[in-house]
């Protein structure tokens, strides 16, 4: 049966603030623990005012620290925006904290828009260069060689899983090429997905990291007692995403009865295009979604985000998938 795993992009909800987000995270992630979600992943975005994970690794290191068992890791950290050896120090030191536990997802996109990547201090032709960054990140979680003269301490011969994250083809070609898992950002941008999943499958070349094409896909579910109830939760997501593809980001709002009903034409096309691949409903519609989106897909995992305005409904939510995967699981 298809594993299940959280991503979590620490919502900054309307009235709050980064610290209530961070605690609602590890509580959020205690419970994904319990339920038996197999990681957690966190994801970098800057400037953004509903996001608050932006310091990825810091955020990862407060998850882990705060779990037993689960494992935590970034989905991901976008490689552009830093130096392959700070990164590898970054994530050295947490594989050397919570042993066996941290996975590292990489990515090619700023996570911002390009003023803020400048301020960042990002070379803007950075992403050129993603693939040398990602052999040479990659090399120094290897044992030192003799006479090395840079060295990941920590990070050298620490065992880091790396994936390729992606939203088009480029990285559906560099996981392949490279023999990694990868990641596909379908819970926001599926339009390449299908052909996505079929380059990286026919062209994977297995490497020491991995034998066989290993594909995690993001889905979008909120689930609620009835169908009414998630519809209504699933509104925040909408109004998010509107705003943002409006140019005006902001913090998580709350629901809104019959949102969509007022939505210009337009809107409405982009949020059926960029939340396709959401199930949104009851257990039994979300059991018929997950069983229809994984029979097209192949999906060896699910990276399961669900941006709710109200903490203990997103609880909630993945309690239910929790128990509709499990009642698969038992009927396969």
């Amino acid at each position: 049966m298809t594993a299940l795993s959280v991503l979590d992009l620490s919502p900054i909800t309307q009235g709050s603030n980064a610290s209530q987000s961070l605690a609602n995270s590890l509580d959020l992630a205690r419970h994904a623990e319990r339920l038996g979600y197999k990681r957690y992943w966190l994801a970098e975005h800057h400037n953004m005012p509903g996001i608050a994970s932006a310091a990825t690794s810091v955020v990862i290191a407060h998850i882990a620290g705060g779990t037993k068992t689960i494992r935590v890791g970034a989905g991901g950290i976008m490689l552009p925006n830093h130096a392959p050896l700070v990164i590898a120090e970054q994530f050295g030191t947490l594989a050397a904290l919570f042993p066996g536990r941290i996975d590292l997802g990489l990515g090619r996109a700023p996570g911002t828009d390009m003023m803020t990547a400048r301020a960042l201090r990002r070379n803007l032709e950075a992403s050129d260069n993603f693939p040398q960054d990602v052999v040479e990140l990659m090399g120094y979680f290897q044992p030192a060689e003799e006479g090395q003269r840079i060295r990941a301490v920590p990070g050298e011969g620490q065992d880091v899983p790396v994936w390729i994250l992606g939203s088009s083809l480029y990285g559906a070609q560099l996981a392949a090429l490279l023999g990694l898992p990868y990641a596909f950002a379908s819970h926001f941008a599926p339009a390449e997905l299908d052909h996505a999943l079929e380059v990286y499958r026919t062209r994977f070349q297995p490497s020491a990291e991995l034998d066989k094409p290993y594909v995690m896909l993001g889905l979008n579910v909120f689930a609620a007692p009835t169908d009414a109830e998630a519809k209504l939760l699933f509104t925040s997501l909408q109004q998010a995403f509107v705003n943002l593809r409006s140019g005006r980001p902001g913090q998580l709002p709350p629901p809104v009865e019959n949102y969509d009903r007022d939505l210009d034409p337009v809107a409405k096309t982009m949020l059926a295009q960029a939340l396709s691949c959401a199930v949104v409903g009851s257990p039994e519609t979300v059991r018929q979604g997950i069983d229809a989106f994984v029979r097209r897909t192949g999906a060896d995992e699910l990276m399961v985000t669900a941006q709710m305005f109200d903490h203990a409904a997103r609880v909630r939510s993945f309690e239910i998938l929790s128990n509709v995967h499990k009642s698969m699981s038992q009927a396969a």
